[in-house]
């Protein structure tokens, strides 16, 4: 039982995390890739010991990445991403002497910027995976707050009374019509162009990264899935499942990949979820902000401008009305990368 100077029991912090992938319906192989990290400890894996523990002082580490590519591209590049990502952290942040949250969330991003640079040179490399990729979700648990490193579509959410919030945006055309007010996001959810994301780790040799953070309170709980669970359940379908307490992890993340496949499982469906507590954290109030708020670093940001990446086979061609509808969108979707980039 950790003490401080004067013999008083220190406040603490434990997390409860499960995570599971399935191959779903319709693919032939899961390119799907997870990995969950006590980095204190520097295991990762889903033994006991990493499933209940209490949050050291370097943190925790949650991550979901979606291959794409074809062939064993997608399966390849999402595995180099989780690996290299962890080992960034324990060559890095895990033997700095700062354990301030700005050097934490500044590793999450870095570690990111290297497994882009990985799996680009590896591809250039292996002219048989030209093209491959993955998204990355990356969330880092430090003291009372979790640092979100996002590219590409994967999801993290975080369900606080009930309620599931999005941390994370897409970085998908289908958002960036959304943002610029071209489509409402039940359309976007509708269109066969949903798959189209602006941004994966590998197909370009630079990437921007969108870190965001949020202060975390007793009893709440993550989920970070790729978009084959998010593109077959809803966000309050998945708040029901975690919020219900009587529901272990490993009996929920199975409960919404069961719920995903019954819906046609048309991609891998990959879910991670976490559930704090203890007295080192605060109780909720009604005034807390929530949601996706960037978190500035002084160092800057590596932009690109995003690039349209198909995740899957291409849509069918449009026709008639529907393609002078795509052509405008289109046309605002460049400009709204545009913005994007400069941002």
């Amino acid at each position: 039982m950790p003490l401080n100077l004067f013999g008083l029991k220190k406040p603490s912090i434990k997390i409860s995390v499960f995570g599971k992938t399935d191959l779903g319906r319709t693919r032939d192989h899961n390119e799907d890739t997870f990995i969950v990290a006590d980095l204190t400890t520097r295991q990762a894996s889903l033994h006991p010991e990493v499933r209940e523990h209490d949050l050291g002082e370097r943190g925790t580490l949650l991550m979901v990445a979606d291959g794409m590519g074809g062939a064993a591209a997608g399966e390849v590049a999402s595995q180099m991403a989780t690996d290299t990502v962890f080992q960034y952290l324990v060559e890095t942040w895990c033997q700095d002497d700062s354990r301030e949250p700005a050097q934490f969330a500044s590793r999450l991003k870095e570690a990111l910027e290297r497994a882009n640079e990985q799996i680009h040179s590896y591809a250039l490399e292996h002219p048989e995976l030209r093209g491959m990729g993955t998204t990355a979700t990356v969330v880092g648990v430090l003291q009372d707050h979790v640092y979100l490193a996002q590219v590409g579509d994967s999801r993290a959410y975080l369900i606080r009374n009930g309620d599931a919030i999005q941390l994370t945006k897409d970085q998908s055309l289908m958002q960036r019509l959304v943002d610029a007010g071209e489509l409402t996001e039940e359309e976007a959810e509708r269109s066969e162009r949903k798959n189209i994301i602006l941004q994966a780790l590998g197909p370009d040799a630079r990437i921007r990264v969108d870190l965001t953070h949020q202060e975390v309170r007793r009893g709440d709980a993550f989920a970070l899935c790729s978009d084959g669970l998010s593109g077959q359940v809803k966000k309050e379908e998945i708040a029901a499942v975690v919020a219900d307490r009587s529901k272990d992890l490993v009996t929920a993340c199975t409960e919404l990949i069961q719920v995903a496949n019954e819906r046609g499982g048309p991609d891998n469906i990959t879910v991670i979820l976490a559930r704090l507590s203890g007295d080192g954290l605060r109780d909720p109030k009604a005034d807390d902000t929530v949601g996706h708020q960037v978190y500035p670093l002084l160092d800057g940001e590596s932009t690109t401008e995003p690039v349209p990446v198909y995740r899957g086979s291409p849509p069918p061609e449009p026709k008639g009305a529907t393609q002078a509808l795509l052509l405008a969108s289109t046309v605002v979707a460049l400009l709204a990368a545009a913005l994007y980039a400069l941002t």
